[in-house]
């Protein structure tokens, strides 16, 4: 596909994990990817090489999310880097710094979490929302924003990012309603339990709770699976469809008796 052609991807938080497999979807599935991280991460400049072995087009824009007064720089760069954004992945974030007791959270936890999860999040989807607005496609358009399971689960030992990704949930929703007449779609799509570095310090809990039927489907998540559904959601596979939740959980958040 000629560079001229190919759709735009942004996908924050790409520097390893469900991000790079995010990116690394897109790219397969023909767009141009900026990647983005935390400044000096050398997760950035792998994820960009594993693009470019496979004949994929990408840029790094490093940048803490959580400053959102450098947004407006930030999303210039990124718009210039291959000419316009077709799709903003919302997928940085972090967990707790501790797991402990809900009576225990502290002010500091709380507005790390919310800083970094939420407020950046929804600033920069506004400012690329903006963009979107005053620009011309031939694209399908999409923000998709990665929240979690969590975001209807309830974990007393990791309250701030419960709240946080509740948070993200409702700006999904807001984003759907405020740019659908523009013809941009916008998803939140929940994983499960993903085996990335953020669950590794629960690993055996996780192999145990899955062993014992804790999801239909009796395996852990992948980052590739999470690629593989902001691939078919950014591609416009579900063009009829905004503001809907998408669970890649293997069946976690079904209920049964």
């Amino acid at each position: 596909m000629d560079d001229q052609q190919r759709p735009r991807a942004l996908v924050t938080g790409a520097g390893r994990g469900i991000g790079r497999a995010i990116a690394l979807a897109l790219s397969r599935a023909g767009f141009s990817i900026i990647v983005n991280d935390l400044p000096g991460s050398k997760d950035l400049d792998e994820t960009v090489a594993a693009i470019r072995e496979t004949d994929g087009d990408a840029n790094a824009i490093a940048l803490d999310i959580s400053q959102v007064e450098q947004h407006h720089q930030f999303v210039d760069e990124a718009w210039n880097a291959f000419g316009g954004i077709d799709c903003l992945v919302n997928n940085a974030g972090v967990s707790v710094s501790v797991r402990d007791d809900l009576l225990n959270m502290t002010p500091e936890s709380y507005d790390r979490v919310m800083r970094i999860n939420l407020r950046g999040p929804l600033f920069l989807t506004q400012e690329v929302a903006r963009r979107m607005i005053d620009a011309q496609s031939h694209h399908f358009r999409s923000i998709i924003t990665i929240s979690s399971i969590n975001a209807e689960f309830a974990s007393i030992d990791r309250g701030e990012y419960c709240v946080s990704k509740t948070g993200l949930s409702m700006m999904a929703r807001l984003f759907a309603i405020r740019l659908a007449d523009h013809g941009i779609g916008s998803y939140e799509l929940r994983p499960g339990i993903i085996r990335t570095q953020m669950t590794a310090v629960a690993k055996d809990k996780y192999d145990r709770l899955i062993g014992e039927g804790l999801t239909p489907i009796k395996r852990w998540g992948e980052p590739e699976d999470i690629g593989k559904a902001v691939a078919t959601l950014a591609t416009g596979q579900f063009s009829y469809s905004t503001g809907d939740v998408i669970h890649v959980d293997g069946g976690l958040a079904l209920r049964k008796l």
